[in-house]
């Protein structure tokens, strides 16, 4: 199954599968199964982060397939993500290790900095700083300088790649004026209702993957949200291919020029999401898809750090 799944080259040589296993939310044993059996379904690329809280899980399915001879370390790539509480260039190797330790694993594949804004560090494992008001403790550490930190991890063999998530265009450029190592991906928000086209535009420009988190909008059976999962459109398309709606959102995101990462734990549903490979949309499914984009789409808006100096969405992207 692995090799009908084409692979994505970053910007320094090293290539990703172009979908990967998406890990938010999911906990209690139910990470650590889902990752076995996307490994054995052939995912090659696993996306985690530090905040998620699932680490471990993911490691111990990855060293459990590694010792069954199912694959090897290098088959493997492993995405994680530096927390808000740790941007204070001091920390950011410490955070790194803590991922490594949590994995089991000797290097992580892929570390980004989970948002460019940062949060007061009150201990390794206080992830939602509060003042007395109950709001988030917010800081104001340049992600520049969290980013030579970055680097250093790069030099020390703590990690492969570094890279971004939720960066807008005006912080990447910023970025990339001011950087040793390029970022070779930015992981951002992407879906039908907020499609992206022109930070993908603008992270092509700069050689720049694109990760999609948030592929399915994150559906609500019950209220039948979002939109764009629920259409009788995109159930047309669906039925044209032999396809779910589901497979046909993956396939529009995978043509616009992102790596989707769905979350699942069901068996069935990560098979299905992986099996988008064996057929291509036209022009008109195209047309119905790009009608759900609005600028409403956003469902992380990451509202508490609206008035912080590196909120990434109050510009268009």
């Amino acid at each position: 199954m692995t090799s009908k799944v084409p692979f994505v080259k970053n910007n320094n040589g090293t290539q990703i599968q172009s979908i990967g296993l998406g890990t938010f939310k999911s906990l209690g044993g139910d990470c650590e199964r889902a990752t076995l059996h996307a490994i054995d379904a052939g995912y090659r690329h696993l996306d985690c982060a530090y905040f998620y809280g699932n680490e471990a899980e993911v490691g111990s399915a990855v060293n459990k397939k590694i010792s069954e001879g199912v694959i090897k370390r290098e088959d493997i790539f492993i995405t994680t993500k530096l927390w808000c509480t740790f941007h204070e260039p001091e920390r950011v190797e410490h955070a790194c290790r803590k991922s490594l330790e949590n994995f089991g694993l000797d290097y992580i594949d892929l570390y980004l900095i989970h948002f460019p804004y940062s949060y007061v560090y009150r201990g390794d494992d206080e992830t939602i700083p509060l003042n007395d008001k109950g709001e988030v403790e917010l800081t104001d550490v340049d992600y520049l300088d969290t980013w030579r930190a970055m680097e250093k991890l790069v030099e020390l063999g703590l990690t492969k790649n570094i890279g971004v998530s939720n960066f807008n265009s005006q912080q990447l450029a910023r970025l990339l004026a001011n950087c040793k190592i390029k970022p070779i991906h930015n992981q951002v928000e992407c879906h039908p209702a907020l499609n992206q086209k022109k930070l993908i535009a603008f992270c092509r420009q700069n050689d720049i993957v694109v990760t999609a988190f948030c592929p399915l909008g994150r559906p609500d059976p019950s209220k039948k949200t979002p939109d764009f999962l629920f259409d009788d459109r995109v159930q047309a398309i669906g039925d044209k291919y032999g396809k779910t709606r589901a497979q046909i959102v993956l396939r529009y995101l995978v043509e616009i020029g992102t790596v989707p990462l769905p979350k699942s734990s069901t068996p069935q549903r990560i098979e299905e999401n992986f099996n988008i490979f064996d057929f291509k949309l036209d022009a008109e499914d195209h047309k119905v898809l790009e009608s759900f984009n609005s600028p409403e789409g956003r469902v992380v808006r990451a509202l508490q750090a609206v008035n912080n100096i590196n909120y990434p969405y109050n510009i268009e992207f």
